[in-house]
């Protein structure tokens, strides 16, 4: 389509949502039901319901793989950071459904960060994790660790231990002392005292447990294995059945064994939770850590999908879970689609955090990340005058490693301003991956509209005069649409909306999520003021 000059773009205003800057969406209908969960943080949704319940996700948006550490009356949770960096971050509570950002663990780019483990051990702590470079086909994996001795860091650099053909590492401290690594495939293999180290090589261990063929799901693919202790037993709690795909794919299964080392028993409850229909609140049910609360109920936190929701990623879910008289454990949560009684402890403070960003600090705030950064992309940054200037980097969002935020909810509407100098393209979007994102970019004169991963027109924009510039992106549901503005106040609906239900894994791989962001492209660099995220209602 042929791109107009930004000042014919602004014959028709709309008028500025007041008391914050957006604009009133203009799809919801009147009477639309209210939200089920609680507002919190720019209307965003949580967990906790005030009364002593709480709903399902306790963490809302993309939180996949999620490992739980229980230290003292505190708990730390990380989960898969993939190719956003920096990664592993780490969330803090006192009461397993409301959490506030301690930061991350790594800002060197190893590659996409799978399924982590967070432990402790002899007062120091360590996070275990597998990484990938070079795409699905003709990449390269290996496995790291990195460690604190104060949770809120520094951390170490990452210290590369190999086992490349696994992924998947949970940590476990066995009978005689020593430390291991359970691994995808029902592997295990030793540690070094300090934990920086493979002693030995991966032996086979366990043959996991076979669910019914005709149940529907991806792949049988054994992962995840995560090692807990209660009494005399072990307990080794897995993933099986793929964690994409059909809705009823993904599943949480255990065994027990007396010894590290085996032999390990199938629970007779197995599947712990699943799936078992389409019509769920949550697809794909596995991935878990089992934690016991601080008074004395145990729980299971494992990721989902949210019904009809791919792009929002795999959300954190809470699943209480009680013993058996012979000393198994069962899910008593269900669908995980009513609220439930909240685990006891204290709240840490309000849930979740703010995506907006004044830009008036000194360095990049927690929530944001580079996508597939190069070594030195943090040099691109520089903050000062109430805003973030990033120095442009290749042409479109394809190559100049996005911003990204974590939204986690199924409706919402962010804006910033963009002061463009001459030779830059600045944009806001909707990221999944450098092949597949939505949004609009401009060099100051025109207008570049992305779709699809692709750009129209299909040759971007050639580096123009600059100028400042608005815009605006609201996504209702999967409708997106843009507006634009010179001033901030009066604003121009893009002549372009899009549908974004398939920007996701099952359609473009990689397990990620459908992320707002901002970009610089080209020669030049962006200021970028006062981004503004705001939940809607739905």
């Amino acid at each position: 389509m042929a791109l107009r000059p930004l000042h014919s773009l602004l014959l028709l205003a709309l008028p500025a949502l007041a008391g914050y800057g957006l604009a009133a969406p203009t799809a919801l209908a009147a009477d639309t039901p209210a939200s089920p969960w609680k507002r919190g943080i720019e209307h965003q949704r949580q967990a906790d319901l005030g009364d002593g319940t709480f709903l399902n996700p306790v963490f809302a948006g993309d939180r996949p793989d999620p490992s739980v550490l229980k230290d003292g009356d505190d708990y730390y949770l990380t989960s898969s950071s993939f190719d956003a960096y920096p990664g592993l971050p780490i969330w803090h509570s006192r009461d397993l459904v409301n959490w506030q950002p301690l930061g991350h663990a790594i800002t060197k780019n190893v590659g996409s960060i799978w399924a982590p483990d967070i432990v402790k051990h002899e007062g120091r702590y360590y996070i275990y994790f597998p990484a990938r470079t070079g795409g699905t086909e003709g990449s390269t994996r290996s496995n790291y660790v990195v460690w604190a001795d104060d949770i809120r860091g520094p951390w170490s650099e990452p210290v590369n231990i190999g086992l490349g053909q696994y992924i998947d590492p949970g940590h476990a401290v066995g009978e005689d002392g020593k430390r291991y690594l359970f691994l995808s495939g029902g592997d295990y293999v030793q540690l070094s005292d300090d934990g920086l180290r493979v002693v030995g090589e991966p032996k086979h261990v366990y043959d996991g447990w076979q669910y019914p063929e005709s149940w529907d799901v991806e792949s049988y693919a054994q992962e995840g294995p995560k090692i807990h202790k209660r009494g005399d037993w072990y307990y080794m709690t897995t993933a099986v059945g793929g964690t994409a795909g059909p809705p009823t794919g993904h599943m949480v299964i255990t065994a027990r064994s007396k010894s590290i080392h085996g032999p390990w028993e199938n629970s007779p409850h197995n599947p712990i939770t699943r799936t078992v229909d389409r019509s769920e609140p949550w697809w794909s049910r596995g991935h878990a850590t089992v934690v016991e609360g601080t008074d004395g109920r145990w729980w299971m936190i494992y990721h989902g999908y949210e019904n009809g929701y791919w792009t929002l990623g795999r959300q954190a879910l809470l699943d209480p879970v009680e013993w058996t008289d012979d000393g198994w454990f069962v899910a008593k949560g269900g669908d995980l689609g009513r609220p439930m009684e909240k685990p006891s402890g204290t709240s840490v403070g309000v849930h979740g955090m703010a995506l907006s960003d004044a830009f008036d600090g000194s360095r990049l705030g927690h929530q944001w990340s580079f996508f597939d950064p190069a070594q030195d992309e943090y040099a691109r940054l520089s903050f000062g005058g109430g805003a973030m200037t990033l120095q442009g980097k290749g042409n479109t969002p394809r190559d100049s490693s996005p911003l990204t935020v974590i939204a986690g909810d199924k409706a919402y509407q962010f804006e910033v301003e963009m002061e463009i100098e001459p030779g830059a393209i600045g944009g806001a979007l909707l990221f999944y991956s450098d092949r597949l994102y939505v949004g609009v970019g401009s060099n100051g004169e025109k207008f570049v509209m992305h779709r699809y991963g692709q750009e129209r027109p299909t040759n971007g924009l050639a580096p123009g005069k600059g100028g400042r510039l608005w815009l605006r992106v609201t996504n209702d549901e999967h409708i997106v649409t843009f507006h634009t503005s010179t001033d901030g106040k009066a604003w121009e609906k893009y002549p372009v909306q899009m549908e974004v239900s398939g920007y996701h894994h099952n359609v473009a791989g990689q397990f990620l999520a459908l992320k707002p962001g901002i970009y610089a492209a080209g020669e030049g660099k962006v200021h970028f003021r006062d981004f503004r995220y705001r939940a809607l209602d739905y």
